[in-house]
């Protein structure tokens, strides 16, 4: 695979891509480019249908039994991804904080120390999930907590 870049200010922007047939990563480069990098989002599910979840306004996607679920706006909805394979496609302000679950940065508001020295993220909502310390060490040295 080749990658072309033309810097033209003159004429109007577009992208062209030559394929030899439609695969996952085609689709994902379409729906960027047609996005413009604005608008992410993800379909979230729960009992009264789907909803687009804001990939920014999504707090924390978790595993909760064998099902994956995103902490959105004080509700869950059922995701359709594994986190290996939201981890691969989410901004980098989404930090594993434990195994079973993938964390936006922006919207965690405080960390909570207990009695036992383990640490708990605490998010705009309300919603809260343990830091393993694994994760906590590496978020430590990230962002100097």
């Amino acid at each position: 695979m080749k990658f072309q870049m033309i810097l033209d200010q003159e004429n109007e922007e577009a992208v062209f891509a030559r394929v030899h047939k439609r695969t996952a990563l085609v689709d994902e480069i379409e729906k960027l480019v047609l996005e413009g990098g604005q608008g992410r989002s993800i379909a979230g599910y729960d009992e009264d249908g789907i909803r687009m979840l804001e990939i920014g306004a999504v707090e924390a996607f978790y595993v909760e039994g064998d099902k994956t679920f995103a902490a959105y706006q004080g509700g869950k909805y059922r995701v359709r991804k594994r986190l290996y394979e939201l981890e691969e496609v989410l901004p980098e302000y989404f930090r594993r904080i434990n195994k079973s679950n993938l964390a936006n940065m922006k919207k965690i508001v405080r960390f909570n120390v207990t009695l036992s020295g383990a640490v708990n993220a605490e998010f705009e909502s309300g919603f809260s999930d343990y830091i393993s310390r694994r994760c906590f060490a590496e978020l430590k040295r990230r962002y100097s907590l």
